[in-house]
């Protein structure tokens, strides 16, 4: 039987039901300095969505839906929040997040078939969900990660290390308090095989380093890649191949990559994540808060993951309110794996909302209630775009 979203457990007495009297959107872009570089595609600017619940008390919560591809995604999600999630929840009583995400979900199924956009419908649902959870733990005074039971401290790791002298950004992200490192690969094998090498070098033998290919190899080529890459020890290989790749070609490469294998952020579905989990071949599994789930979904495939021997590892690549809801996803499912926290420059990320400091490769969430963040609109406001 494949495991399903249920309501997760929260703290005994709080108050879980809403009414909301406003969803609104805010989109903003920063240009950037240096692009940021995948092997799919270029992100010339750092976009970001923020979804702002509001219920008819005054009580406010956040959240943010994933949205750097395509170069209008942002502009593009924020029009279905506006046309198509805020009129479906607006002005109508929920028994908690769970259940109006749950419907959401439901509701918004065919919708999203017939548009052929399952992917941004679930951004924008997920973004939704946080914001709900991050409104009622507003409300009960309590920080999330202590609302869901969870842990106060967590590791992180510097992401998006791109294919140009890596090293070096790695050591500059090291001198801020990482210390675990993920390096972008997919560039060619004897790049790739020279970067790790010499990130590997910098930071020293027992330093954790991980790699992300972002889905650009074949089965084939992913096998050879992992044991071209196999001596210099990174924790994992993420994404080596398509995230839809059938679950038998996952599993073959797993028996035979002498790396262990991640993926999950471009997984959607609670059947699906049960899948992934339950074909033994991933070692670490990294569902994204802003592209499907949000708290609801991810802590119920935290739990599955946990149940099964695999390590919950939540990804994020985006601004400031998303990535301090991963640290708080990762915090309630106990705190076990590393949250991701993008390397690159992101004023989105960095001036948006203020930021736990990094100490020794940990985050520690404060006690402020829901994610204990109020982003900045004033500073913000010089890079909104209308959507109107």
């Amino acid at each position: 039987m494949l495991a399903q979203v249920r309501p997760p457990t929260t703290a005994p007495g709080v108050a879980l039901a809403f009414e909301l009297r406003a969803l609104d959107v805010f989109v903003y872009r920063v240009p950037i300095g240096e692009p940021v570089r995948t092997s799919f595609g270029v992100m010339h600017d750092r976009p970001a969505l923020l979804l702002r619940a509001q219920d008819h008390d005054g009580c406010v919560g956040w959240g943010e839906a994933w949205c750097n591809f395509p170069a209008v995604g942002a502009e593009h999600r924020a029009r279905l929040v506006s046309s198509v999630i805020s009129p479906h929840l607006v002005g109508r009583r929920w028994a908690d997040p769970t259940a109006a995400w749950l419907d959401l979900d439901g509701s918004l199924r065919i919708l999203a078939l017939q548009t052929g956009e399952p992917g941004p419908f679930a951004q924008v649902c997920a973004a939704t969900d946080a914001a709900l959870w991050d409104l009622v733990a507003r409300r009960a005074g309590l920080p999330l990660w202590r609302l869901f039971g969870g842990v106060r401290s967590v590791p992180v790791y510097a992401s998006g290390i791109n294919p140009d002298r890596p090293e070096q950004m790695a050591l500059a992200r090291r001198d801020e308090g990482f210390r675990a490192f993920k390096l972008k690969v997919g560039f060619g094998a004897g790049r790739d095989v020279a970067n790790l090498e010499r990130m590997r070098a910098a930071l020293g033998e027992d330093a954790p380093i991980m790699l992300d290919a972002n889905q650009a190899w074949t089965s084939v080529e992913a096998l050879a890649m992992s044991r071209a890459l196999a001596s210099a020890r990174p924790v994992w290989l993420e994404e080596p191949m398509a995230a839809d790749a059938p679950e038998s070609a996952w599993q073959s490469l797993a028996r035979e990559s002498p790396v262990p294998l991640a993926a999950g952020e471009n997984v959607r579905g609670m059947e699906d994540f049960a899948r992934a989990v339950g074909s033994g071949a991933l070692a670490y599994v990294q569902p994204d808060i802003g592209k499907w789930g949000g708290f609801s979904g991810g802590l119920a495939v935290a739990r599955h993951a946990l149940a099964h021997g695999v390590t919950f590892c939540p990804h994020w690549l985006g601004g400031g309110i998303g990535l301090v809801a991963s640290l708080h996803l990762l915090a309630a499912a106990g705190g076990s794996g590393y949250a991701e926290w993008d390397a690159n420059p992101n004023p989105l990320r960095d001036r948006l909302a203020p930021l736990p400091r990094i100490v020794d490769g940990r985050v520690e969430l404060s006690d402020a209630p829901g994610l204990g963040v109020e982003p900045d609109l004033d500073w913000a406001g010089r890079y909104r775009v209308s959507v109107d």
